[in-house]
């Protein structure tokens, strides 16, 4: 999978992110309620990446800084908009992409990566677990709720 930089209003960004909002509608019966600002994904403060198989658009995932104080370190980004569209899961795309997110958050001077997900996203957290992520407290939108799953893992430079 070649993954690109792209902005945050990309058209083949803009697609795939409609799409992962629908699973969320689908499996919680609502899309995302967390803020997003474009800004947010637009270097120094964030990155946002496309994953692309044969030419086509097939992955997302993006990190902003947040610097919520976690696993000792308040230089923390968050890792958001993680997908694969259905017809290439399970090749190890997303494991690809979170990778690279890692990697790109550790060189933008970022010492641990957070993340949250939910519980109705099984294949995320068990992905999340395999690659040394940590359960953490809660933060923003989903502080408060029961279910919500927070984690975190350092990264290296």
């Amino acid at each position: 999978m070649e993954i690109v930089r792209v902005p945050y209003d990309h058209p083949d960004a803009v697609a795939l992110m409609a799409r992962v909002q629908q699973i969320y509608v689908e499996r919680y019966g609502g899309p995302d309620a967390s803020p997003m600002d474009p800004a947010e994904f637009t270097p120094p403060a964030g990155e946002f990446f496309l994953g692309r198989l044969d030419g086509q658009p097939v992955a997302t995932g993006a990190w902003r800084h947040v610097g919520l104080e976690r696993l000792g370190s308040t230089a923390t980004a968050e890792v958001k908009r993680m997908y694969v569209v259905e017809q290439v899961q399970r090749r190890g795309l997303a494991r690809l992409m979170l990778a690279h997110l890692e990697r790109s958050a550790a060189a933008a001077g970022h010492d641990v990566v957070v993340l949250n997900t939910g519980p109705l996203q099984p294949e995320a957290i068990a992905l999340y677990e395999s690659a040394g992520y940590q359960p953490v407290p809660g933060w923003g939108v989903y502080a408060c709720h029961p279910e919500a799953v927070f984690l975190a893992k350092r990264v290296a430079a």
